[in-house]
């Protein structure tokens, strides 16, 4: 019976690696989908990025109580899941509590009771985050681009942790009465399972405390299973991806867009005097695409952009602060990302159903977003401070009105003005050139 247990505990991890390992492997093929973009400078910057902020939980206290609470969440669960290497090895083996003998028994002791109070700070975080968002009323936390299954996804993942961590604590409570009853070895110290669950399992038999153990030894095993391959369907994704994502981020200042290299070009040959403008020019080619000013779609977004997609953990702080949202205007940057991670899985969707993409006549800008969320943006970057992972929706919203500006010449009539009076008296107002300095003198 034993090996029976052992086997289907391989079996279930096999499949539950296999499938995670799937999702992300597709996830990967979705983000090259993008252009490619060289963000592997400044190593050693990075690194501490990524340390400060994905690890370090940095931006996320700039909302202290909503911050502490996350990082209740993010550390205990984290490190209550170091008690994954024991379930695998007790799984695989046989064995009961396997790193007691490893640690010695007060090693062991103290990192058991650790995680007890760990949980309690897990459970605590998640059921004030469940009524925060569910009957607080954050502003943030209620628009509708959450309503369905963003808003369900949300209360799934608390719902998830919470019984995961009950588990926990009924598994503890179980094995605790057993040691009292000298049926297992003296284990580990259960501070709070001992004297809350455990006084209620002081009446249970011998029998239904090994089932009670067991079943919750499992629940908690197949638990973590069945969320590791959930997180491809959820914001929590971002609890992996929020490493590279940071790692990737961009290092230049706020508020500094990158040139297109071919307008570069071009403007660099009409400066100098002393160029010849066909000789920069490749040999016509009647097979070539001419390059594209812009996105209009993912395929013309760069691979961190839809990185960034799929980091983005809703949790709308860039929103909260975008000044055109606060004026009422249709823009959100939240849904900007959530649009583009929707576009994203489309498209994967697609490539799934054919073995290539196939065009669908849908494109990311007017099929999931629209021209008015890209008119209102005011380029303030107030989105990208706020964000607590480094996501930039504004450099997709740029590429957004490039695409509209430069290949379509559209734009409002305000813009069109603007653009001619550079064109002709190069400033932004109207009138001649040789007056363009007379504010000096005033």
């Amino acid at each position: 019976m034993q090996y029976i247990d052992n086997l289907i505990f391989v079996i279930a991890i096999a499949v539950g690696f296999g499938l995670f390992f799937k999702s992300l492997k597709e996830i990967y093929r979705n983000i090259k989908l993008g252009k490619e973009i060289n963000r592997s400078d400044q190593a050693s910057v990075r690194w501490k990025v990524m340390g400060k902020v994905a690890l370090g939980q940095s931006k996320m206290t700039k909302r202290p109580i909503a911050g502490i609470l996350h990082i209740f969440v993010y550390v205990g669960f984290v490190i209550i899941n170091l008690e994954l290497l024991e379930i695998l090895v007790d799984g695989i083996f046989g064995t009961h509590r396997f790193l007691a003998g490893v640690f010695g028994a007060s090693v062991y002791r103290a990192f058991t009771a650790t995680l007890e109070v760990l949980a309690l700070l897990v459970i605590i975080a998640v059921v004030i985050f469940f009524i925060r968002r569910n009957f607080y009323g954050v502003k943030r936390l209620t628009m509708k681009e959450l309503f369905g299954w963003p808003k369900q996804d949300a209360n799934w993942i608390l719902i998830i942790e919470f019984a995961l961590m009950m588990a926990f604590y009924k598994m503890n409570a179980a094995d605790w009465v057993l040691q009292q009853r000298n049926i297992l070895p003296p284990h580990g110290s259960f501070p709070i399972s001992s004297n809350t669950l455990g006084l209620l399992f002081q009446n249970f038999s011998d029998g239904m405390l090994h089932f009670t153990e067991r079943g919750a030894w499992w629940f908690h095993i197949i638990g973590i299973l069945f969320f590791m391959n959930y997180l491809y369907w959820s914001k929590h994704l971002h609890i992996i991806l929020a490493f590279p994502n940071t790692w990737f981020s961009n290092l230049k200042p706020k508020g500094q867009f990158n040139n297109l290299a071919s307008v570069t070009q071009e403007i660099k040959l009409m400066m100098d005097p002393n160029a010849d403008p066909y000789a920069a020019a490749p040999e016509a080619d009647p097979n070539a695409v001419p390059e594209k000013f812009g996105a209009s779609d993912v395929f013309d977004l760069n691979q961190v952009q839809l990185l960034n997609a799929y980091s983005c953990t809703e949790c709308g702080r860039c929103t909260a602060v975008c000044p055109a949202n606060m004026t009422g205007k249709k823009l959100s940057p939240r849904k900007i990302m959530m649009d583009t991670r929707d576009r994203i899985e489309e498209v994967g969707r697609n490539i799934n159903k054919n073995g290539k993409f196939v065009d669908d006549g849908k494109k990311l800008l007017d099929d999931h977003i629209s021209r008015e969320e890209v008119l209102a943006c005011t380029t303030c970057n107030a989105c990208v401070e706020a964000c607590p992972v480094l996501i930039d929706p504004l450099s997709i919203i740029v590429e957004l009105r490039r695409f509209m500006v430069m290949e379509e010449s559209s734009m409002p009539h305000e813009w069109q003005l603007m653009n001619n009076n550079i064109e002709n008296n190069a400033a932004p107002w109207q009138y001649n050139q040789a007056d363009r300095l007379n504010w000096v003198t005033e």
